[in-house]
Parts: structure tokens; C-alpha cells; sequence
């Protein structure tokens, strides 16, 4: 590195140049389909788009019924409503692991992933929307000395 003495040797000295955003390309497999694992809590979920009408398909059974409450219905569509892309990708998902909130969240992780494989304009809308970023929340572990991680045991004076 160079010592500069004068502002006007500033304007003379070369520019530092930043380095230049990663360049997003599809990702497809032989079949046309996009795929991505989306994880939460302790739920992995298996996740391949390819463009359809719109049918989303859990554990070879349809969303609603894998899905009864209307609340993970919804959690799993914000990213497909988000990106306005309803009704365009077909979704077949495989999750295992965990209980039906964290399967959701797993499921939506995987279809924002898949989305940004299938098409990398997306990525910006997503990600500011935060379905990109893994929930990295899990349960804490039990200590010893207690009945729970940190519930104590009920005390007694005598």
C-alpha cells in the first residue's frame, strides 16, 4: 500500500473496487424440477417444484389434509403468495421428523429454496421477506438438578 502525501494525489490513485455480487443460475435437475431441504426444529423436509397448477402434494397426500389447521396452511403458502407465484409451481414434499408446526416451517423453508433454485430473481423478494434464513430455534436441553431446562423442583420448607 501506498503512502499518499496531497489530496491530489487521491484523485490520481486507483479506486478500490468492490467486489462484485454473487450471480445467481437455476438449478435443475434432469426432470425440469427444482429441488431444496428446508429444516425447523427438529422437521427436514424434501422439497421438488416444477412449474403445474398449482397442487401441492405432503407426503403423497394433499397439503389440506396432511395439514388440517388453516394456520400451517398458511405458513406454508406465504413464500409461494410472497414471491406471486400462486397457482404456476406444482410442490411435492417429503417431511419427516419433528411435529406438524416444525413440518410446516421445514416445508416452507424448502419451497423458498426451491423457489430461488427455479428462479433466481426471486431470492431478493424471499429473502426480505425472511424465508431464506433456517429458524435455528430448538428445544433446550434438560439440565440435571431440575425438572425441566429450567423449571426447578417445587420447594419445601420442611
Amino acid at each position: 500500500m501506498s503512502q499518499l502525501s496531497s489530496l491530489e494525489e487521491l484523485g490520481s490513485a486507483e479506486t478500490i473496487t468492490q467486489p462484485e455480487a454473487p450471480v445467481y443460475v437455476q438449478k435443475l435437475d434432469q426432470f425440469g424440477r427444482a429441488y431444496a431441504t428446508g429444516k425447523r426444529k427438529d422437521a427436514v423436509a424434501r422439497v421438488w417444484i416444477k412449474p403445474g397448477t398449482g397442487k401441492i402434494i405432503i407426503n403423497e397426500r394433499d397439503f389440506g389434509t396432511y395439514f388440517a389447521r388453516p394456520v400451517l396452511q398458511m405458513v406454508l403458502r406465504q413464500p409461494i403468495v410472497a414471491a406471486n407465484r400462486d397457482g404456476q409451481f406444482d410442490i411435492i414434499a417429503t417431511v419427516a421428523g419433528g411435529g406438524l408446526s416444525g413440518q410446516a416451517g421445514a416445508v416452507r423453508h424448502g419451497i423458498s429454496k426451491a423457489l430461488t433454485y427455479y428462479e433466481p430473481g426471486l431470492r431478493a423478494v424471499l429473502k426480505k421477506g425472511g424465508f431464506l434464513t433456517r429458524d435455528s430455534r430448538t428445544v433446550e436441553r434438560k439440565k440435571y438438578g431440575r425438572a425441566k431446562a429450567r423449571r426447578s423442583f417445587q420447594f419445601s420448607k420442611r
